[in-house]
């Protein structure tokens, strides 16, 4: 039994940084330039809440 754990732990950790490497590589395609770019301007396209020109 104790040889099982030691080959379930190194495989759950290989698994985890396959997963890891897969989510860094989709989230930085190519293909999701665009989304990412329209994602980082998000907080400057909120108005302004304490506006001093409010009326």
């Amino acid at each position: 039994m104790e040889q099982i754990t030691a080959y379930l732990s190194a495989f759950s950790t290989v698994i985890g940084l396959v997963v890891f490497v897969g989510i860094v590589w989709w989230a930085w395609s190519p293909g999701r330039r665009e989304a990412n770019e329209e994602s980082a301007e998000l907080p400057f396209d909120l108005p302004d809440e304490f506006s001093k020109d409010k009326s």
